[in-house]
């Protein structure tokens, strides 16, 4: 259960969202004005803040900046009728993870909190480095080696591979690595993410034309196959078409 601070004057707004969140399974801390709020971001070690910004005592972006002054790296999503660029730019400055504009669809608002709670749950669950065959991957060094020779891996295809390792074994879906990687405002489609695949098996499969790790669960999305070591991706398990 996630643990979701709720800072809104607008007592109708407030309550509106907590019952959103509470039907989601989340437990929700409310607070109705910035100063509240930003003593409760503090004490109660929130998995996630919804902001307003325009509030009574403390204005949403001077909470937001007062929380980064003390290394409090909870994600924070602004909501407001403000939704100018500019002040969009000043809440992404202040420390602010994603900014959603008033009035929004419940659906998006949800969308967007999975989206931040999950960038925390990876947070908690990183892992270094994998091995794959021949393959070694270095997710702090960004670097991947096979022998002597060095792998040129993009950035979105580290990040591919680090959501499969995190995953352990699971089914990331195609909607998954959308969100995570490629983010709201790009609007690209689930064919992006089959074509990065397929660059990313071209360099680190032995045969990307039949895959033994980055393996496809049709229909759905991605899983990997790792060889095992200790607080990495797990082993041989079930056998899945990588077609």
């Amino acid at each position: 259960m996630s643990r979701i601070l709720v800072i809104e004057d607008e007592f109708a707004m407030r309550h509106a969202l907590e019952d959103l969140l509470t039907s989601q399974g989340h437990r929700v801390i409310t607070a109705a004005d910035g100063a509240i709020g930003l003593e409760r971001a503090r004490t109660e070690r929130p998995d996630l803040v919804l902001l307003d910004v325009m509030l009574p005592k403390v204005d949403g972006f001077t909470l937001a900046a007062e929380l980064r002054k003390t290394g409090c790296k909870v994600p924070i999503l602004l909501l407001t009728a403000r939704g100018g660029v500019d002040d969009r730019v000043t809440g992404l400055d202040a420390g602010a993870d994603d900014y959603l504009a008033k009035p929004f669809d419940p659906q998006e608002l949800l969308a967007r909190v999975r989206a931040l709670l999950r960038r925390v749950e990876r947070a908690g669950a990183l892992v270094e480095r994998v091995r794959l065959g021949e393959v070694d991957v270095d997710f702090i060094r960004q670097t991947a080696r096979r022998g002597v020779e060095t792998l040129h891996l993009t950035p979105k295809e580290f990040a591919m591979l680090r959501m499969l390792v995190e995953a352990r074994g699971g089914v990331v879906t195609r909607e998954q690595f959308l969100d995570a990687i490629w983010g709201y405002n790009a609007f690209p489609t689930t064919r992006t993410v089959d074509t990065h695949m397929a660059g990313l098996r071209a360099k680190v499969e032995e045969d990307p034309a039949q895959p033994r790790h980055l393996l496809t669960v049709h229909g759905t999305g991605y899983r990997l196959v790792g060889d095992s070591r200790p607080g990495e991706a797990g082993g041989e398990g079930e056998r899945v078409d990588g077609a």
